[in-house]
């Protein structure tokens, strides 16, 4: 496959940035969007320039850190996938491809294709936790019962990975979706009702001080969440935070 890149280059966060265009050729319909970006590097690096700076780790779906902005959407065309997981075949012969990073107050440009997500990593200190007795009298997590369909909602909840595809995705920058989701996880859960008041109360109290935008409504982040995170975590997310206002 022969493509042309178009991809954001930025030295810094400082930096002014502009769109670069890259030809490529010999791609192979079965690699990885991450791995034709390796190739790209492979051959700047061959010239003596400057590769391309994009975020990877376990490149299995899993942790998140591969979110790009391609061709307008998070992730890229495919759905229920995240940048590493989409295969080229996805795209012809001869396409112009756009990357960009995920565009939001919140996650500013640190280089390239790389984003300061720790915006949710605060979020999540700020509540998304549950206490345990570590007196001496703990208790089996076992011997508590929970009703299935609470323990299947919030494990669907807890599969968010806190890509950030929600927030990019959204006109607003809203990371209500994230936040729903971690705090769902817990409140569906008898051992998270413990902190249930101060965890939603503390969470959106930071996830507003973030520079986070509100939700618009439009339901654009769940079809691009690539975990298929479901906006009734919103609507209970507004309910617990509704409940903890009155109580406090």
């Amino acid at each position: 496959m022969k493509l042309t890149l178009k991809i954001w280059r930025q030295k810094n966060a400082e930096d002014k940035g502009a769109i670069v265009d890259y030809p490529i050729d010999g791609i192979e319909p079965d690699m990885s969007f991450l791995e034709m970006l390796d190739v790209l590097n492979e051959q700047l690096i061959n010239k003596g320039e400057e590769p391309v700076a994009f975020d990877h780790d376990c490149r299995e779906g899993i942790c998140g850190m591969c979110s790009l902005f391609i061709n307008g959407e998070a992730h890229g065309p495919d759905r229920g996938v995240t940048t590493c997981q989409l295969h080229m075949r996805m795209f012809k012969d001869g396409d112009t491809i756009f990357i960009e990073p995920f565009r939001a107050k919140a996650f500013p440009v640190i280089k390239d294709l790389v984003v300061d997500r720790s915006s949710f990593e605060r979020i999540q200190h700020a509540g998304g936790f549950v206490s345990v007795n570590t007196s001496g009298n703990t208790i089996d997590a076992n011997t508590i019962p929970i009703n299935k369909h609470d323990a299947d909602k919030s494990f669907d909840a807890a599969a968010c990975i806190g890509c950030g595809a929600c927030v990019a995705t959204c006109k607003n920058s809203s990371a209500m979706l994230f936040v729903a989701a971690k705090v769902s996880q817990y409140a569906l859960l008898p051992q998270g009702r413990i902190e249930a008041t101060d965890r939603v109360l503390n969470m959106v109290h930071q996830m507003d001080t973030e520079g986070f935008g509100n939700c618009t409504n439009t339901g654009a982040c769940e079809v691009e969440c690539p975990k298929g995170i479901s906006l009734e975590n919103i609507a209970r997310m507004n309910r617990e935070y509704l409940s903890a206002s009155l109580k406090g």
